[in-house]
């Protein structure tokens, strides 16, 4: 009897344990798969989804703008509400939540940062919506549109392509000299990713050099790392490109670290909330800046015209829908430098971008209670 109570009790425990476990799984899955701060199933009415393609700091500005859409379209009295969520990073994550997506029956369109321009599957996946009738676009990072423009009605983001011009012209005129550069990104098969480096090696002219491209696939660690061996391994380096908004604050990290700032240029596309604080300590040179706030809002206006098929609005963002590259909007771009005593002044640089000074830039963040962008 005593020994049929004690394996009662062993039973229970472990049944206490596994639906413990399986507790702290679905959590922890959760936590994975949303932006802190929105639900992902909360209020009333079809989802519009953005789906980022991390939980960096970078999106908070997008979920800013995505907020204000809901407020200013009034997108309740439609019967419809966005919320932005994220996969894991990995374009393995984003089939899955697209999956899931997919299967639940309060999606009314879909926007997504694609993580690798090229994976099949992630483009599958997004054909599967559109046959389903949900609207699908890419925001921030777009597919492969050699391979894969079918899988999407359009692209809202920054001319990243454009991006990686101004960025490289920057590193330029700071450095008329030219010489050895690194460029460090987070995930390389990235379609913003790829449209950048490309972008940076014209914009910066044949006095430069590349040393390589060194990936982290969103590693902070591995970021700071990359810097480091590239560092020791290229005694001619002088100038370090950050690709992704993350790894400006590796880079940053890393010249502090080594007490290198003099003899380095530091060159970094978006404004990391950290990477701020390291161009007022004077260890950033120079942001080329996009507008993730802008992003989120016309992705959430474009999505809501195309669940309605509101063909004015649809027209009034894509002009020219229907023609080359009439399917993709841009939402422009800004440079921002430390201070008024920076070699890079506002009449370089024309009409083509913003341009601000750090204090003038913290002063537009806090107008829409931003940390970054």
């Amino acid at each position: 009897m005593k020994e049929k109570r004690t394996l009662v009790v062993l039973i229970g425990l472990a049944l206490v344990a596994l639906l413990a476990a399986g507790g702290l799984w679905l959590w922890a899955g959760n936590i994975a798969s949303s932006i802190p701060g929105i639900p992902e199933h909360s209020g009333e009415g079809r989802r519009i989804v953005l789906l980022a393609n991390s939980n960096s700091p970078y999106w908070f500005a997008c979920r800013a703008g995505l907020h204000e859409a809901n407020k200013d379209l009034d997108l309740a009295k439609s019967k419809l509400r966005a919320v932005m969520v994220a996969a894991d990073g990995t374009p393995q994550g984003q089939v899955r939540k697209l999956r899931q997506l997919a299967r639940e029956g309060d999606v009314a369109a879909v926007a997504i940062s694609v993580v690798d321009a090229a994976n099949s599957q992630v483009a599958k996946e997004m054909k599967a919506l559109k046959e389903q009738g949900i609207p699908v676009i890419t925001v921030d990072s777009d597919v492969d549109r050699d391979m894969w423009r079918d899988c999407r009605v359009a692209f809202v983001g920054t001319d990243n392509l454009a991006a990686g011009r101004e960025l490289g012209q920057c590193a330029k005129a700071l450095r008329p000299e030219g010489g050895e550069y690194a460029t460090f990104v987070a995930r390389p098969n990235a379609q913003n990713g790829i449209d950048r480096i490309k972008g940076f090696a014209e914009g910066a002219g044949d006095k430069f050099k590349s040393v390589g491209t060194f990936a982290d696939d969103q590693d902070a660690n591995k970021a700071r790392e990359n810097v480091r061996n590239a560092l020791k391994d290229n005694p001619n380096l002088h100038t370090l490109v950050g690709i992704w908004a993350s790894n400006a604050p590796a880079i940053a990290d890393v010249v502090k670290e080594l007490g290198r700032k003099k003899d380095l240029t530091v060159v970094v596309m978006d404004a990391d909330p950290n990477a701020l604080d390291h161009m007022g300590e004077g260890v950033v040179d120079v942001m080329v800046v996009q507008d993730p706030y802008r992003m989120g809002y016309l992705a959430v206006r474009l999505m809501k015209a195309l669940v309605e098929d509101d063909k004015a609005v649809i027209t009034q963002i894509l002009p020219n829908l229907g023609s080359k590259n009439g399917d993709l909007r841009d939402t422009g771009l800004r440079v921002v430098v430390p201070d008024k005593d920076s070699a890079l002044k506002r009449d370089q640089f024309g009409d083509r971008l913003e341009f601000f000074t750090l204090q003038d830039f913290h002063q537009w963040l806090d107008k829409y209670t931003l940390a970054g962008s």
